[in-house]
């Protein structure tokens, strides 16, 4: 990580700082570190303050209708400029500038990465190609405990792919639209794709933030997250067993449901695949940034988005001819609604407040950590505990504040793991969300679109099942891969 490193060695002076940072100079050992210890003053303090509010707006968001992402930015804007007054007094802006700077190429290369990959699912969903696997799956009529498990298992294998929230999405609507009206097999059925999409992105760098995170900052390699497959599965089966034994095994009304994949579907599928390919090679091979390779994929949509808008006509005649020939008047009157594929309105349709949402949260973390507090927790939960037992809590803590700012957190205190407790720590950050419905983006997106019938309660009554799940994922970790853990007592 980019982030300035921090020494123990510290003087009282730099300890201490005064209410008034009017009266601040950099001390010897403070110039000798390029940092300030601001975790036992005023600003430290109010900055601790102004996180803790913003993070509390945010997981009110459901109650209090207001975007994630406005808190956080704001309080990352007031972390810094405290940061920065601070330093400005003593002398030290140009410490002070560059970790600001290295906090936000962190969250660079990170946005970056996901607006291409938001921007290939938007063009997916454009293409309908989400809607033509909901209509096959309604119009084969399986029971509900055949869908319990293929929506579960669908989850847990795309998910790696077209990451943990979008899967989510798409389960649950197959999920809603064949068994409407019974609140209580939805709310089952949704459990178990929650648990199976956060279960599913935890082995692939493709299918969580927090994999993302650890990928890109070179942790652990593109095929080691496969070694998380196995602790995976056991996290998603054992709850999805127990829950398959209350699911009454009847079937739905019987529904017609069909879509027709726009032109050029299934080659935007192969250019995503190619896109991550390329990620994935710039990383190993090349070993740049991934984000490098996930720009050049945006470059492929791009010319195959032109092809589509230039050959558009001669698609269109062709289709007439052929509707008309049918005598298929309904589809030859959906030609006149075609439009041009556009990458941009792709790009537009990203999830932007997310996006910002994790600016706020990397920002906010940044700061606290140049501030000195992610050294303090380091040494609580890496020095007075046991590697896995901090690592086995933050995934249980990550439930009720999100994942994401608890690993980057860890990533930016770089504690002294073995390549197993770093595997550890991403498989517990990872499934640990699925405790609680507001633990990962997938539980929260779920109860917006399932509202009613997918509650915070009705998941929490089925959270010792999922402990279950987690504590034996764990154990299956710590297993399989005890090699990996030598290193370390």
């Amino acid at each position: 990580m980019q982030i300035l490193r921090r020494t123990a060695a510290r003087s009282p002076a730099a300890r201490w700082l005064p209410l008034a940072p009017l009266a601040l100079s950099a001390t010897p050992a403070a110039a000798a570190t390029g940092e300030l210890d601001l975790t036992h003053s005023f600003v430290g303090g109010f900055a601790v303050l102004i996180f803790a509010l913003a993070y509390s707006l945010v997981m009110a968001e459901e109650k209090i209708h207001m975007r994630k992402s406005k808190p956080v930015l704001v309080a990352a804007g007031i972390i810094w400029g405290l940061i920065g007054w601070v330093y400005v007094q003593s002398g030290m802006s140009d410490a002070s500038e560059h970790a600001f700077r290295s906090t936000l190429l962190e969250f660079t290369e990170l946005m970056l990465f996901l607006l291409v990959a938001m921007t290939y699912i938007n063009a997916m969903d454009e293409r309908k190609v989400f809607d033509a696997l909901r209509g096959w799956m309604v119009h084969k009529g399986f029971s509900f405990r055949s869908l319990f498990w293929i929506t579960g298992l669908l989850a847990f294998v795309i998910s790696p792919v077209a990451d943990n929230m979008t899967t989510a999405l798409l389960m649950c609507a197959v999920v809603t639209k064949v068994a409407e009206g019974d609140k209580r097999f939805i709310n089952l059925a949704c459990i178990n794709i929650v648990v199976a999409a956060n279960a599913g992105g935890a082995f692939s760098p493709f299918g969580d933030i927090t994999t993302l995170l650890v990928w890109q900052a070179g942790i652990v390699k593109f095929h080691e997250f496969f070694e998380l497959l196995v602790p995976s599965l056991v996290n998603f089966l054992i709850p999805a067993v127990v829950m398959n034994a209350f699911i009454k095994n009847r079937k739905p009304a019987a529904l017609e449901e069909d879509f027709e994949l726009k032109r050029g579907a299934r080659r935007i599928i192969v250019l995503f695949l190619l896109t991550v390919a390329t990620a994935v090679a710039c990383h190993t091979v090349l070993h740049l940034p991934p984000v490098l390779g996930m720009m050049t994929g945006l470059g492929y949509l791009q010319f195959f988005g032109y092809y589509l808008r230039q050959t558009l006509p001669r698609s269109l005649e062709r289709k007439r001819t052929l509707y008309t020939q049918r005598g298929d008047w309904k589809m030859l009157e959906q030609l006149g609604s075609v439009v041009p594929f556009d990458v941009f309105s792709r790009v537009a349709r990203a999830e932007w407040d997310t996006l910002l949402f994790f600016y706020g949260v990397v920002m906010c973390v940044g700061g606290l950590g140049f501030m000195g507090y992610l050294s303090l927790l380091s040494d609580a939960l890496y020095t007075e505990w046991h590697a896995t037992g901090a690592n086995i809590a933050l995934g249980v803590i990550s439930a009720v504040i999100d994942n994401i700012p608890v690993m980057f957190a860890v990533l930016t205190m770089e504690p002294d793991m073995s390549h197993g407790h770093w595997l550890l720590i991403t498989l517990t950050a990872g499934v640990g969300g699925s405790l609680l419905s507001v633990g990962s983006a997938a539980g929260v997106a779920l109860m917006g679109q399932a509202r009613g019938s997918y509650t915070f309660l009705g998941h929490l009554r089925w959270s010792p099942v999922i402990a279950l799940g987690y504590a034996a994922s764990v154990a299956t970790h710590l297993w399989l891969n005890a090699g990996s853990f030598a290193l370390y007592n």
